[in-house]
């Protein structure tokens, strides 16, 4: 039958079934077999065809841009407020693209499918390749009239506030992805996405890992000798701490919970303060005479480190 075969290299399978032919009865030629049995292992463009390309209006396009962080706002979280240039669709026409009073024409081409298909004849078989239409460029549908407020393109540039809810204890690298709040896409097609980079800036007094941070305080010789209570850097303002008598310089102390949140997650991480004793530069007056005193007096320090020093460092 001349109109089945045309309907067949056209249309495939569904032009057999739109024409009423077939009684029910499904023919399936190598390729499709072929197909079907590497759909099953992951191989489902092996021959083309396997995958139906999307039709209709295709979605605008995603929005990505970098938010910077500061590491006292990574410990508690942040909402924030942003404003974006967005496309949105059109007021004049609705985002349809046509002139108001007039509707878009169903595309000749692909008889409104937004896809056309090629079938080729080979030794294993009829093969179909599946494409979008040249012609509608796989939108089915084509404006004879279009708005003249858009053009055309059914959308039109807009100026947005996007709220955002920052959760606590991220990190650079990370991103918040919103579905549908990017670009309106071309005659009525969906939104994009918007992504939000996140770009923590270092702060000087810490070094970070995940959620731990450390730091390095300086104390005088006779802090550590005597001990005495100090303030340390916290994120969120000065924490204290305890410096027992004959602390070493370089001891690390741990103060639990005092880094930041675990992103997501219940806990919090450490924070570790390294103590490093100071040494000036100069004396003078009374400090330079108790400084030979002591000198005189002190014992010398021990020939080797006391054991577990470096496992300490």
């Amino acid at each position: 039958d001349a109109q089945k075969r045309a309907a067949y290299d056209r249309y495939g399978e569904a032009g057999l079934r739109g024409a009423g032919g077939g009684g029910g009865f499904h023919h399936v030629d190598l390729s499709e077999a072929l197909n079907i049995f590497m759909k099953d292992f992951g191989f489902a463009d092996f021959f083309g065809g396997a995958q139906r390309p999307q039709t209709g209006p295709n979605a605008g396009a995603d929005v990505k841009f970098d938010l910077k962080l500061s590491l006292a706002e990574v410990a508690t979280g942040v909402e924030r407020v942003v404003k974006l240039k967005l496309l949105d669709p059109c007021i004049k026409c609705a985002g349809a693209g046509a002139e108001p009073g007039t509707k878009p024409t169903r595309c000749e081409t692909c008889a409104g499918h937004g896809e056309v298909r090629r079938a080729q004849r080979s030794f294993f078989g009829n093969f179909v390749s599946v494409a979008p239409c040249p012609t509608c460029h796989g939108e089915g549908t084509m404006i004879e009239r279009p708005c003249k407020s858009c053009r055309g393109e059914g959308r039109q540039r807009g100026e947005h506030e996007l709220p955002l809810k920052i959760p606590a204890g991220v990190a650079s690298g990370q991103y918040l992805h919103l579905r549908g709040a990017g670009n309106a896409g071309v005659r009525g097609g969906p939104r994009g996405d918007v992504i939000v980079l996140f770009e923590v800036e270092d702060d000087a007094r810490f070094e970070r890992d995940g959620e731990d941070l450390f730091t390095e305080v300086l104390v005088t010789y006779s802090q550590v000798v005597l001990g005495a209570d100090i303030e340390v850097p916290g994120v969120l303002g000065p924490l204290p701490l305890r410096v027992p008598s004959g602390t070493q310089s370089g001891q690390v102390f741990e103060l639990r919970g005092r880094g930041l949140p675990r992103v997501n997650a219940s806990g919090t991480g450490d924070l570790q303060v390294r103590v490093q004793v100071w040494t000036p530069k100069s004396v003078n007056g009374e400090e330079e005479q108790l400084v030979r005193r002591l000198q005189d007096v002190q014992l010398a320090p021990p020939p080797s480190r006391e054991k577990g020093f470096w496992e300490r460092m």
